[in-house]
């Protein structure tokens, strides 16, 4: 059985710093995609960054520069360092692996396959 299982979430003043965790288990992911995503109340939930399968990283226009998604595939789990928190950055972070290895849908949820359970992050101004 997959899962996938976030941490390090919690609340943080406007200008602080998280690292968020997402262990895999059941299978590796190291040849695969995957992602952070993340869904404010009453919004659809977001891309946020990519991590390739190659190494090569993709970020949202509205965390560059200051997210930084990394991989340990020795420990089958990816990182999201948020750094420069800002209020509109509250939201439940999801990560996310995908086991296709072509596609046009990187961006959206529905191209992936497995989803941790969440982790809230709040930002205070």
């Amino acid at each position: 059985q997959v899962q996938l299982v976030e941490s390090g979430g919690g609340l943080v003043q406007a200008g602080g710093s998280l690292r968020l965790s997402c262990a895999a288990s059941g299978r590796t992911f190291s040849d695969n995609v995957m992602a952070w995503f993340r869904q404010a109340p009453g919004k659809e939930r977001e891309f946020v960054a990519i991590s390739w399968s190659g190494g090569r990283t993709t970020y949202a226009d509205s965390v560059k520069g200051r997210f930084t998604i990394s991989r340990d595939n020795a420990k089958n789990t990816v990182y999201l360092r948020m750094s420069t928190l800002k209020p509109e950055d509250t939201a439940v972070y999801y990560c996310a692996a995908s086991t296709a290895t072509s596609g046009a849908a990187w961006y959206y949820p529905r191209q992936y396959d497995y989803w941790g359970q969440g982790t809230q992050v709040t930002v205070s101004s």
